[in-house]
């Protein structure tokens, strides 16, 4: 069920929040994790199971970490919470990338194994483990209960694709929530805006990206703009998911985590990081990058852990090596910009060439690294970043139509505001404005074929 479907708009989505306003607080979650759990079989029933499993072993290891004194006791359930999740994790995803390199080394009688991905597995398990780890370091008090912790781990408007929602970020609300208007018509806004990213700006930048990108050596121009449009359309596809999951949440009385702050704006490739998928940075950051040193011993090795860390981002996007490319060349810029700047950060006072400048750098880097990240196979994406640097020996071209979409594109990714800022009072002008762009973003969508959220592939 996708939240752009009529299905979820029409039908789930109103009994789901009316029923949950409606009830008494005591069996909001309850209603909750049950209406999750409708909404994940509807997607996926065969591999619920997996999602039951993984909630009820980490609520009881929680309990254990939580009775548990002896420091060597919480340590061991922590690490069988850990083992098992990333096991689940591993195998699922892994397994047939891990089984075919082994075959290219040429251990022929390596048989391939594959299996197919459950829907949303890399977030909801990053999403439970973080709570096992999170009562080991006394930083979170356990759930009251298994039906709070499976609401928790299942909530519906980020179970697929995050946000990677943490316990400490719903702790209060989970106990009690505070229902009310504003929220729900802030829910509603950044729904509206969430579909109008994904129906109409999104999809329109992948119909002028897919057909150069199934050329297989084009022209520089035409190899730069498809990176491009896709680089727009992968921002715009993902924040649109992460806005209609927060307004979803705001309809629900949770406050979900920003997940993204106009990357594209960055000045360095860390300010990037902090602004682009915030909730998987910040988990990478606190549960792998500061467990590894962090910055706190040299140089040297402080440019090695962000390495690491960058190439296991990569791997938890896919399991191909053209992720590792990609999660390796973002551990490189951020290495080498370590390497350059020191500890120092960027001057806030810098003049506006140089601003521009650094703008520039970051946005051209990351699109380079979008190339390994969009064109299947690492020869293919190989050659794809050669001919954006001209290796194709031809300077190409694109439509006037695609000229022009592209600079309104990058005019709405550097001059607009940020739809994640907080939202005014709600008044009537703005409800129908709400409502306007949520019809008009339906009926552009469902004029022409609407493409999956690009991150159910992850």
């Amino acid at each position: 069920m996708l939240f752009f479907e009529f299905g979820f708009l029409f039908l789930f989505l109103p009994v789901a929040v009316g029923l949950h306003r409606a009830l008494p607080p005591r069996l909001r979650n309850g209603w909750l994790f049950l209406a999750s759990l409708l909404f994940y079989i509807s997607s996926s029933w065969f591999y619920a199971p997996i999602l039951l499993g993984t909630i009820a072993l980490d609520y009881f290891v929680g309990g254990r970490i939580s009775d548990a004194s002896s420091p060597t006791t919480r340590r061991r359930w922590l690490i069988l919470s850990l083992v098992t999740n990333l096991g689940l994790l591993g195998y699922f995803k892994y397994i047939g990338f891990l089984t075919s390199s082994i075959r290219d080394l040429g251990l022929k009688s390596m048989p391939h194994i594959d299996a197919a991905l459950p829907v949303g597995i890399s977030f909801f398990v990053f999403q439970s483990m973080s709570y096992t780890i999170d009562l080991y370091r006394n930083e979170v008090k356990r759930a009251r209960s298994i039906v709070d912790f499976g609401a928790f781990v299942t909530l519906y408007p980020q179970l697929i694709a995050g946000p990677i929602v943490r316990y400490a970020d719903v702790a209060e609300a989970m106990i009690e929530r505070h229902l009310n208007l504003d929220d729900f018509a802030k829910g509603l806004r950044l729904l509206s805006i969430g579909l109008a990213k994904k129906l109409i700006v999104a999809d329109t930048l992948a119909a002028f990206a897919d057909p150069i990108l199934a050329v297989p050596r084009p022209g520089l121009i035409p190899a730069w703009a498809a990176i491009l449009f896709y680089g727009g359309q992968i921002y715009f596809d993902f924040s649109a998911y992460s806005d209609m999951a927060r307004g979803l949440g705001h309809m629900l009385g949770f406050h979900f985590p920003i997940n993204f702050d106009s990357p594209y704006q960055s000045r360095s490739f860390a300010e990037f990081w902090r602004r682009w998928h915030i909730t998987l940075s910040t988990w990478l950051r606190d549960y792998l990058y500061v467990p590894l040193g962090g910055n706190r011993g040299s140089l040297w090795r402080t440019m090695l852990n962000l390495m690491i860390t960058m190439l296991l981002g990569g791997l938890w996007h896919g399991a191909s090596w053209n992720f590792v490319v990609w999660g390796g060349l973002h551990g490189t810029f951020l290495a080498v910009e370590r390497l350059i700047r020191g500890r120092s950060k960027p001057a806030p006072t810098a003049g506006l060439v140089r601003r521009a400048l650094e703008v520039a750098v970051v946005f051209i880097g990351v699109h380079v690294a979008w190339a390994f990240f969009r064109i299947e196979g690492l020869e293919p994406a190989l050659e794809w970043v050669g001919a954006m640097f001209g290796s194709s020996g031809e300077l190409g071209s694109i439509s006037l139509e695609a000229s022009v979409a592209l600079l309104l594109m990058l005019g709405i990714l550097w001059g607009t505001p940020n739809s994640s800022r907080p939202a005014p009072s709600w008044t009537i002008p703005r409800a129908a404005w709400a409502a306007g762009l949520f019809t008009l973003s339906l009926l552009i969508g469902y004029s022409r074929n609407i493409s999956p959220f690009l991150y159910f592939r992850f």
